[in-house]
C-alpha cells in the first residue's frame, strides 16, 4: 500500500502549503541523487516528488484528502455528477453558491465509484474553492515537474524538441528549448504550463528534470566526459595520433609513446559545454588490444620481439 503523503514529507494533515514546501525543499536536498549515492535514495526522492506534486496542488490536495490513495480514480467531474444527480439545474446549486450547507439524503454517487449513502455536503465538496461569501479564492497555480531523457548526444548539442506529457486532461505537446550542455538533474522551466489557478490566478510552471540515458561509448561525471581508447600493441608501444569519439564528433588524440592500459589522455575543453563559464573536459583510456587472429607474419614479429625483449610487465609496480 502506498505510503500517506502526509507521512511522505513529514508535516501533519493542517500543515499549510509553506510548510509543506519548506518541508520537502528539505528533504530533496537530502535525497537528491547528484548528492546522496545510497541506491534507495532515488526512490526516496520520486516518492517525495510525487507527495508534493499533489499536496502543493490545492485541488489535488482536496481530492486526496478526500478520496485517500485512490482519489486519481475518481473522475474529475464527480462534484458535478453528484450536484446533477441531486438535482441541480442550470441555475445553480440547491440553495445558491452561498446558501449554506447543502445535504443530499439519498446515495447520490451510485456508478461513480461506491461513495456516498451518508450524503454529501457542499462545503466538503468545495470548501477549498469557495469562501464564506461564495467568491472563488484566487489560489496561484502549483508548479510540476517531469522527467525529459536526452541521450547524450542531445544534452550536448542542445536545440529544440517536442515533448508530449500525460495529465488529467489527456496528452499535451511542448515545444521545448534543450540548452546546449544541459547536464543530468538540471531543471529547464516551462513558465505559466504547471498547474491551473483558481479565481483568475496565474497557472504555475511546468519544470522538466533532464535525465541524460546511459551511452556505451561515453560516461559523464558532471561536465567531463569518459570515453575508452581502443590502440594497437605498437600505437601504444611506439606512440600515435588517433582518432576519439566525442558527442559533437571525432576529435584526435596523442598516445605518447610507452603508454599502458589504464592511462587517461586529457582533452582539454571536449567535455559537455557549458553555457555559463568553462567547458568540461574529454578523458581517453587507454585500451591496448591484441589481434583476435595472427597471420603467419604477424606471429613471426610477436615472437622475434618476445626473444628480444627483456620487459616483464609482471615486475613493473
Amino acid at each position: 500500500m502506498a505510503r500517506d503523503f502526509y507521512e511522505v514529507l513529514g508535516v501533519p494533515r493542517t500543515a499549510s502549503a509553506d510548510e509543506i514546501q519548506q518541508a520537502f525543499r528539505k528533504l530533496a536536498r537530502r535525497y537528491h541523487p547528484d548528492v546522496n549515492k545510497d541506491p534507495a535514495a532515488e526512490e526516496r526522492f520520486k516518492e517525495l516528488n510525487e507527495a508534493y506534486s499533489v499536496l502543493s496542488d490545492p485541488g489535488q490536495r482536496a481530492r486526496y484528502d478526500r478520496f485517500g490513495p485512490d482519489f486519481r480514480q475518481i473522475p474529475e467531474d464527480y462534484d458535478e455528477r453528484v450536484a446533477a444527480a441531486a438535482g441541480a439545474g442550470r441555475g445553480g446549486w440547491p440553495g445558491g453558491v452561498g446558501g449554506g450547507r447543502v445535504r443530499y439524503a439519498r446515495d447520490t454517487a451510485e456508478g461513480f465509484g461506491g461513495f456516498g449513502g451518508a450524503g454529501v455536503s457542499f462545503e466538503d465538496l468545495f470548501g477549498d474553492l469557495f469562501g464564506a461569501g461564495g467568491a472563488p479564492d484566487r489560489v496561484a497555480g502549483a508548479d510540476q515537474e517531469a522527467e525529459l531523457h536526452l541521450s547524450v548526444e542531445e544534452a550536448y548539442r542542445g536545440g529544440r524538441r517536442s515533448v508530449t506529457l500525460a495529465g488529467p486532461g489527456g496528452p499535451r505537446t511542448y515545444d521545448v528549448t534543450i540548452p546546449r550542455g544541459v547536464t543530468d538533474g538540471q531543471r529547464i522551466r516551462l513558465a505559466g504550463q504547471g498547474g491551473r489557478g483558481s479565481g483568475g490566478a496565474t497557472a504555475g510552471d511546468l519544470y522538466l528534470r533532464v535525465r541524460i540515458e546511459p551511452n556505451p561509448l561515453f560516461r559523464l561525471d558532471g561536465r567531463d566526459i569518459h570515453v575508452t581508447l581502443p590502440v594497437a600493441p605498437w600505437e601504444a608501444a611506439l606512440g600515435a595520433t588517433v582518432p576519439v569519439p566525442t558527442p559533437g564528433g571525432t576529435a584526435k588524440v596523442t598516445v605518447p609513446a610507452g603508454s599502458s592500459s589504464g592511462r587517461k589522455l586529457r582533452l582539454r575543453g571536449e567535455g559537455m559545454p557549458n553555457p555559463r563559464g568553462a567547458p568540461g573536459d574529454l578523458y581517453a583510456e587507454v585500451r591496448i588490444m591484441v589481434p583476435p587472429r595472427l597471420s603467419d607474419r604477424e606471429r613471426e614479429l610477436f615472437a622475434e620481439l618476445a626473444a628480444a625483449s627483456s620487459f616483464d610487465p609482471r615486475r613493473q609496480r
